[in-house]
């Protein structure tokens, strides 16, 4: 999937765009994440700083723009952080509040199956027939490999998640991925080289990371071996 980045002569479109994307994802759920991603917008359209990623803003000053009380601030933002649509940049210190960021590309990736709802025009304009390019090396060759079958374990569920997420990446760096099993929490898998497991630890542990724990929360980490 080609990544929206809100810079350059044409930052504002890019801009609406990913807002576009919030907003469709937000209508197509229940009202409980509507109310949730409303939220996350008032705060990226009033404070956000779109060019350095930064959100830089007191629990007390978003309560009272959310007209709620802190508790509810620190339950929604949790819920944010825990979704990977909100990052910590820097963790707040005494009389500093933390510097947060946002996940963009976390966040097209979630709001991906909503984009239609917007127009065949958007999807078009956004990318979602592109191969992917920030992540795979132009000179590896993807081969389009079956279809992972879900509910084959932890992993199986988890890769049909990365498979309808991302199916270039998939087939490129994550189908020749063997299962190591759980232990302690962290899921194990083993990468065909070291090459390949370096490269994976280095761009895209985040997001397996994120597609396990969200198939199972009680499994929080994720680790690369080689045979």
């Amino acid at each position: 999937m080609q990544v929206i980045r809100p810079v350059g002569r044409e930052a504002a479109a890019k801009k609406y765009d990913i807002l576009s994307a919030m907003m469709a994802h937000a209508m197509a759920r229940d009202q409980n994440m509507q109310r949730l991603v409303l939220r996350l917008m008032s705060l990226i359209t009033t404070r956000y700083n779109w060019q350095r990623n930064e959100l830089t803003m007191g629990q007390r000053e978003i309560a009272r723009l959310w007209c709620v009380d802190e508790r509810t601030v620190k339950r929604d933002m949790a819920r944010l952080k825990a979704m990977e649509w909100v990052v910590v940049k820097r963790q707040g210190a005494r009389g500093r509040v933390s510097v947060l960021g946002l996940d963009l590309d976390r966040v097209m990736l979630d709001t991906r199956p909503a984009w239609p709802n917007i127009g065949e025009d958007y999807v078009a304009r956004v990318g979602g027939g592109e191969p992917v390019r920030d992540h795979a090396d132009q000179t590896v060759v993807p081969f389009r490999r079956p279809d992972p079958v879900a509910g084959q374990g932890l992993w199986g569920r988890a890769q049909a998640m990365l498979a309808a997420e991302d199916r270039p990446l998939y087939d490129a760096w994550i189908a020749c991925l063997t299962d190591g099993g759980v232990h302690e929490g962290c899921q194990i898998l083993i990468a065909p080289s070291r090459f390949h497991a370096t490269y994976l630890r280095t761009h895209i542990l985040a997001r397996l990371r994120t597609a396990v724990l969200r198939t199972d929360p009680t499994v929080t980490a994720v680790r690369i071996d080689t045979i």
